[in-house]
């Protein structure tokens, strides 16, 4: 199942029932896990870890040094979980020591044509990025997030579980989960309720997340009155509470 026009380094540790197609190369510190599919032209390096079942498609560069002029060779890593998709052209950049040292992909995402995932970005699950979506260093994505194509998000900034964006969304602050959000800069247009409806939400529960975005931008509060009607909210609806945490741990402050 590997193809012997494939270069691999021996020190690699490629487990049995992976596929490694024409002409990939993979470096000395890469370890991949069973039922990963390695398309022709991909590279792989750095202190790389793939676990299972991944899809990788052809012309993929995953586990190069960070576009970081600090970066001085430190032995960081890239970690990608099972199940995921990634499609043509796609760049992955291993981390820094500034920060965790680790880029991390959770699992069963979808990743489209063209996406960057720079320096330690930490991506969650099932997520879906369409094509050119960009993620500049130390960028933090929830669960569930849709990213349009061409969406850019500057560093630091962190998105939240049920995010969805429009096309060509440039992102400068962070976005509390559940949005929806477009332009650029970024705004918020409103709940992400079919997508929530789509992933079990119950009638009360999307009640009370629209009922938190009035709260958050409809109702003329500061950011701190808002946080204490949320909060007193979450009690009765406990959707509402990564909302609140959201808020709380957010440093770059949010889209309003």
């Amino acid at each position: 199942m590997i193809h012997n026009t494939a270069i691999i380094h021996p020190k690699a540790q490629i487990a049995e029932g992976v596929s490694v197609g024409a002409y990939s190369i993979i470096g000395e510190y890469v370890t991949i896990d069973t039922g990963t599919t390695i398309a022709p032209h991909v590279v792989i390096n750095g202190h790389t870890t793939i676990g299972r079942d991944n899809q990788i498609f052809q012309f993929c560069s995953l586990g190069e040094v960070p576009q970081d002029k600090k970066y001085a060779g430190e032995p960081t890593r890239l970690e990608i979980g099972d199940r995921n998709i990634i499609r043509e052209f796609c760049t992955f950049n291993i981390g820094t020591v500034q920060d965790t040292g680790v880029t991390r992909i959770g699992n069963d995402n979808w990743i489209m044509a063209y996406v960057h995932l720079a320096h330690d970005c930490n991506v969650g699950n099932h997520t879906v990025f369409a094509n050119n979506a960009s993620l500049a260093g130390h960028v933090e994505v929830g669960d569930y997030a849709i990213l349009g194509g061409f969406t850019g998000v500057h560093q630091f900034c962190k998105i939240g579980a049920h995010v969805m964006t429009g096309i060509s969304s440039v992102i400068f602050k962070d976005v509390p989960p559940y949005l929806l959000i477009a332009g650029q800069p970024a705004a918020p247009h409103g709940m992400n309720n079919e997508g929530l409806k789509r992933r079990g939400y119950s009638t009360v529960a999307l009640a009370g997340l629209k009922l938190a975005y009035k709260i958050l931008y409809r109702e003329g509060l500061t950011l701190a009155e808002a946080q204490v009607q949320l909060a007193a909210l979450a009690q009765e609806v406990p959707e509402v509470q990564p909302m609140v945490d959201f808020l709380v741990n957010s440093k770059r402050g949010i889209i309003r």
